[in-house]
């Protein structure tokens, strides 16, 4: 049997018996492929399952330098491979033929994308002006809270949208926030006093100030929709010509990249942010050396 032919094969037990989608089936048949065709160019001919049992990891790893050369990134690749080793599988399963060098070979580590902030300017006029997109003035109070909250304190958009009316900080003290975050893990983090004037001004407006009612409300009186807070946001930003990336998330980096730029230390902003890694919050400096970079490129007299 022909690589070609095992292809088709697999490619028909993914569809029929593994019930995949039409999008997925075709995924992997442009990825095997893709494989295919390196390995007729690779080897002078067209593998068959002998050739196919016999590669050495030196061939798949020619395989993923090639796809590399090409522009390829290590996420493309890893889809690739995982592709391959699929097909792999199904050879195994159906016809017997099996390839250790597959198994050694190590997945390409996809790299982390570096959090993208706004800039201050821009993080300043949605907390201060998104309220102009709804012309009653319980929901412009409300979005101007929300969107404060999440600049001010750092929040994730679930996280704010949790908070009943007893978390809401007070106006007239020194707030704290006690927080539930991923893994119903809890956190302090201080209030500054804008965000507390903000949800005061909010809560003036609340249809129902009960202690267990949700903080943020939707038009039908149930707890907001994050839907509905990212629609706002993304039609705000598209009447005030502020970049794509200005989505409630980007609000939380800008929350840690604008302390890390005025000298806040790492540790602080992990616990702010309430990661469990340090190595999570780490990647605000890499936001913080690009933008130097940038900088020094734009200005540099050899730039």
């Amino acid at each position: 049997m022909t690589g070609e032919e095992a292809r088709k094969a697999f490619l028909g037990w993914l569809g029929d018996e593994r019930r995949a989608s039409p999008l997925t089936v075709e995924a992997y048949g442009t990825d095997t492929a893709g494989f295919l065709g390196f390995l007729t160019r690779h080897l002078g001919a067209e593998p068959d399952l002998t050739a196919l049992a016999a590669l050495r990891q030196a061939d798949l790893r020619a395989w993923l330098a090639s796809m590399s050369a090409e522009g390829a990134g290590n996420a493309t690749r890893a889809r690739h491979l995982s592709a391959v080793r699929s097909f792999f599988r199904y050879l195994n399963r159906r016809h017997g033929m099996e390839n250790g060098a597959l198994k050694l070979l190590a997945t390409p580590r996809a790299r982390k994308p570096v959090p993208r902030a706004l800039a201050p300017k821009h993080a300043r006029a949605v907390s201060e002006d998104i309220g102009e997109m709804s012309d009653l003035a319980a929901t412009q109070a409300r979005d101007i809270a929300l969107f404060t909250l999440l600049y001010g304190c750092g929040l994730r958009i679930a996280e704010a949208l949790a908070l009943n009316v007893r978390d809401a900080p007070k106006s007239d003290e020194t707030g704290m926030l006690r927080v539930v975050g991923k893994g119903s893990k809890e956190r302090i983090v201080p209030v500054l006093p804008a965000v507390r004037e903000a949800i005061a001004a909010w809560l003036r407006h609340h249809p129902d100030r009960q202690p267990d009612s949700p903080l943020f409300l939707g038009t039908r009186g149930k707890r907001l929709d994050a839907a509905v807070a990212q629609r706002t946001l993304r039609n705000f930003r598209r009447l005030n010509g502020l970049p794509e990336h200005a989505t409630p998330h980007a609000l939380r980096h800008s929350f840690a990249t604008h302390l890390l730029a005025e000298g806040a230390d790492l540790r602080s902003i992990q616990d702010l942010l309430g990661h469990a890694s340090l190595s999570t919050t780490q990647r605000y400096t890499s936001v913080d050396e690009a933008k130097l970079l940038e900088v020094f490129h734009r200005t540099h007299p050899r730039g």
